[in-house]
């Protein structure tokens, strides 16, 4: 059974503030839990005004107080900022907080530009070179490790399942490596997700956490009760990449009417290889895209992300979505 889980960027939209945006995180955890996914995950950005979700331990708390059930996480911690003691004593405490429930995704990318990463002070000379040595250090304090000469506390002995991230064969041969679960970010990279699945199966070792590969992949859904809603609620993502591709970091821009059919042929073409791995249209036309999806991939898992720009319709789109979940789940009747 594959499970559906949510991926919340924490957007702050424009005309908003970043104080709205978070009461929105723990409003939409609510939500998600209520309609039965699997995990609420938030991603470490930093230098980024349309999204709040950098300080990403403080967000997870928020999250994990609004709620009492749901998975909360990290999709992911971006290592390479930090000493993996400040990330063993965060998770740590996440986990005293809300045992049972916490999830540790962990990637190499700085999740900002060099001038970010500069203020942030993070100057290991390997830097993400060093990514493979800093999650086994990671691990050695979460399991209080005696050579390490001391013990994290909050971490020791938490329970903090470790997932490596990537959209890159790289994270899917760590993950294989360490025998921990995989999630690779096919919601905005999606050109390298079937060889990296294949690596990671492939060259899959058991560790103390996993005894089989297990691995999640990133799906975009813009749900709506209409294919034309759908579209016009899908326009705030497309104008988001459009930006990033030209170097604008501004806020989640409202959506627009008929905004990809004004775009030139080459702008379409980014973003139809950008946004492959999307279903736009009614829970019917995301009943169809899913299926297909998993049937492809034959991923255990599916994050779901939902980039709209008014909350109430994004709330409506991941239960429109878990809606279209249950009717594929459903068994086909035997024939007589």
């Amino acid at each position: 059974m594959t499970c559906f889980s949510v991926l919340d960027l924490v957007p702050v939209a424009e005309g908003s503030d970043v104080a709205t945006a978070l009461a929105n995180a723990a409003s939409l955890a609510t939500h998600v839990e209520a309609l039965g996914y699997e995990r609420y995950w938030v991603a470490e950005h930093h230098g980024t005004a349309g999204i709040a979700s950098a300080a990403t331990a403080i967000v997870l708390a928020h999250a994990g107080q609004a709620t009492s059930t749901i998975r909360i996480g990290a999709g992911g911690i971006m290592l390479p900022n930090h000493a993996p003691i400040l990330i063993a004593e965060q998770f740590g405490t996440l986990d005293a907080l809300f045992p049972g429930r916490v999830d540790l995704g962990l990637g190499r990318a700085p999740g900002s530009d060099q001038r970010v990463a500069q203020a942030m002070r993070r100057t290991l000379s390997g830097g993400p070179d060093e990514f493979p040595r800093d999650v086994m250090e990671l691990q050695a304090y979460f399991a209080g490790d005696e050579r390490l000469g001391f013990q994290a506390t909050p971490g020791a002995g938490a329970n903090v399942p470790i997932w490596i991230l990537g959209s890159s064969l790289y994270g899917a041969q760590l993950a294989a490596a360490l025998g921990l679960p995989y999630a690779f970010a096919s919601h905005f990279a999606p050109g390298a997700l079937d060889q990296a699945l294949a690596v990671y199966r492939r060259d899959f070792r058991p560790s103390a956490q996993l005894d089989r590969p297990y691995a999640m992949a990133g799906y975009n859904i813009f749900a709506a009760p209409t294919v034309e809603e759908a579209h016009y609620l899908a326009s705030t993502m497309q104008q988001t990449f459009i930006r990033l591709r030209t170097g604008e970091h501004g806020r989640m821009p409202a959506p627009v009417e008929g905004y990809f059919d004004s775009l030139p042929p080459q702008g379409q073409a980014m973003l139809n290889d950008v946004l492959a791995v999307s279903s736009i249209g009614t829970q019917a036309d995301v009943e169809r895209d899913l299926a297909a999806f998993i049937a492809r991939t034959g991923v255990d898992e599916v994050i779901i992300a939902s980039q709209i720009f008014d909350f109430e319709a994004r709330k409506r789109s991941y239960a429109i979505a878990m809606d279209a979940v249950r009717a594929i789940e459903q068994p086909v009747p035997a024939v007589a």
